[in-house]
This record gives C-alpha cells, sequence and structure tokens, in this order.
C-alpha cells in the first residue's frame, strides 16, 4: 500500500484561500477593494482600483507612530494597533472621496486583528 503525503503547508492553504476570493472580489472606480495584509508584527491596508491597477490609499501601524492607540476598551495591543488602522485607512479615503469599498481580507479569517481593522473602518465611516 502507497501512503501519500496529502498534508500541505500553512502557507499553500492561505495562498488557496486568498485566490478563492480574489477570483470573487474585485475592487472598480465605483466601488475599490480594501486589501488587507497581516504579518506577525504588523498590519497593513490598501484602497485598490483593479481596473486602473492603482493603489488608492493606504495605512499601516507604522504610521500610527508611537501615540497611543485609542481603541474600545479590553482590546489586545495588537488588536487596538489593527483596529486604529482601520479607522486611519477610512480618514485617508474620506479624505479621497472614497465612501463605499469592497473588503478583501487576503484569506485570513475574519476574526481577531482583521475583523478590528474592519470595525475601525465602519466606525470611521467606510460603508462594506
Amino acid at each position: 500500500m502507497r501512503i501519500r503525503n496529502i498534508q500541505k503547508s500553512a502557507r499553500t492553504r492561505l495562498e488557496r484561500r486568498k485566490a478563492r476570493i480574489r477570483a470573487r472580489v474585485i475592487g472598480t472606480a465605483v466601488r475599490p477593494r480594501l486589501a488587507v495584509f497581516r504579518s506577525l508584527k504588523h498590519m497593513r491596508a490598501q484602497i485598490i482600483d483593479d481596473a486602473a491597477a492603482r493603489t488608492l490609499v493606504s495605512a499601516t501601524d507604522a504610521d500610527l507612530g508611537k501615540k497611543k492607540v485609542a481603541a474600545p476598551e479590553g482590546m489586545a495591543a495588537k488588536v487596538a494597533a489593527a483596529y486604529a488602522v482601520g479607522q486611519l485607512i477610512a480618514e485617508r479615503a474620506k479624505a479621497a472621496g472614497i465612501t463605499l469599498v469592497v473588503f478583501d481580507r487576503g484569506g485570513q479569517r475574519y476574526h481577531g486583528r482583521i475583523r478590528a481593522l474592519a470595525e475601525g473602518a465602519r466606525a470611521g465611516g467606510l460603508t462594506f
């Protein structure tokens, strides 16, 4: 009997989920895509017009600097930073005249820092 190694790495599973999501989620000039990237230390968000292939607005937790992050009570530090990045991207998007976006979670599950960023963006005035 031959045993196949069918286990896939976490990175491979993430890439497959990401491709599945990106097949359905497309940003246009009317409704650009809010793409989120999460690493172990940092959070990044971009608002992208896929039709024109350009980034309209971006924000990262490095933009926050060392200032105290204001977030709802009881959030961990990284989650609070993600919430603040969501508010920052919403603020910059509103300044650029963008209020309606489609959310691309980048293959990540919708919980923790991804969810906090989405809630921060909604609290800042973005609709998705």
